[in-house]
């Protein structure tokens, strides 16, 4: 395939765009340490809702619609909740083995790195949808990008919120997202330079990343939700949690809208 100049630019150049969309969470550099601290649940509980939106919403019926076996697409799923829970393994594993006399350095709970590959994982897809609609045609690939765009943002914001109840200090927790966030462009270089194996990957990737992303929400964040267990808490995350579903459901309406134009 001859790609001309302006796709590769307008791929690359979009896939850098969301990745910027990381600094949504810059807001935890500017907030109080205590203040910080009280909003970190329901952080948490939006990443939640986000998270399980993305994976029920979007992730799996894109999938099924590429595979058009339900059954295939389930199984896949199991096997990224199945491939994370062996990961969270290695990560407890390591941590468990590895001895620190110092005792200034924080210890990072699994839930951060465990967020940190999945949301890499996510990434990567997304940069393989962008670069793959811009392919295809480039309004596509723009409307696209605006509807990734659109539904990071609120995810972005709850990951620094799930990286910093992991341990990691504000201004890690958003360089370290941002670092994640790069697999964007890595996803969509890799659409530009293998393209028809970058598009069959999406019936395998798709589903795996829904796997890991229902791994992370329910066996690391949901129990550190029930930490915090009063009924302001109750309300409020109850809320959040629903906001994050009920957003992830008004981006279908969007997408709708920009690819019927």
């Amino acid at each position: 395939m001859n790609l001309s100049f302006e796709i590769v630019a307008s791929a690359i150049g979009a896939s850098f765009l969301v990745s910027l969309t990381s600094m949504s969470g810059m807001f935890a550099l500017w907030v109080e340490a205590e203040q910080l601290k009280r909003i970190i649940p329901y952080l948490v509980a939006l990443a939640v809702g986000v998270l399980l939106g993305d994976a029920f919403i979007h992730l799996i019926p894109d999938a099924v619609n590429r595979q058009g076996s339900v059954s295939t697409v389930c199984l896949l799923t199991l096997a990224g909740v199945f491939i994370f829970f062996i990961l969270e393994k290695v990560v407890r594993w390591r941590h468990d083995h590895h001895i620190d006399i110092s005792e200034q350095s924080g210890y990072i709970k699994p839930i951060a790195k465990m967020n940190l590959m999945g949301d890499a994982i996510h990434n990567f897809v997304d940069g393989i949808l962008i670069a793959g609609s811009f392919l295809v045609d480039p309004v596509l690939g723009f409307t696209t990008t605006l509807a990734i765009i659109a539904h990071e943002i609120p995810q972005e914001i709850g990951d620094v919120g799930a990286l910093v109840y992991g341990g990691y200090p504000p201004a890690k927790a958003v360089l370290y997202n941002f670092y994640c966030s790069l697999t964007v462009v890595a996803g969509a270089v890799f659409t530009l330079l293998f393209s028809q194996v970058a598009e069959s990957s999406l019936v395998f990737l798709l589903p795996i990343a829904a796997g890991g992303f229902i791994y992370i929400a329910a066996t690391d964040m949901i129990p550190a939700l029930h930490e915090h267990s009063t009924l302001p808490h109750l309300f409020g995350q109850t809320t959040i949690f629903a906001f994050g579903i009920g957003f992830m459901q008004s981006i279908i309406i969007l997408e709708r809208f920009l690819f019927n134009q």
